[in-house]
């Protein structure tokens, strides 16, 4: 049984990305999507997180509510 958290703090872990509140409030600031750009084809992806992301979107799987909302953060 998978007893991660799926939220925001984990994904970020979860991406090697700083996931400390200030690190995310900053990444989000930063980096915003266009409208047409899916999650995991934005330019500041390397290779293993935007495969992570198309993967557990094409998966549906525990990590698919989360990045949906990260991904509605990016284009706000």
């Amino acid at each position: 049984m998978d007893t991660n958290l799926h939220n925001l703090t984990n994904l970020f872990a979860q991406l090697g990305l700083d996931n400390s509140k200030s690190g995310i409030n900053s990444f989000i600031a930063e980096h915003q999507l266009a409208s047409a750009t899916h999650i995991s084809e934005a330019p500041f992806w390397n290779n293993g997180q935007a495969n992570f992301l198309a993967e557990s979107l094409a998966e549906d799987g525990d990590w698919s509510e989360i990045i949906d909302q990260f991904d509605t953060l990016l284009r706000n």
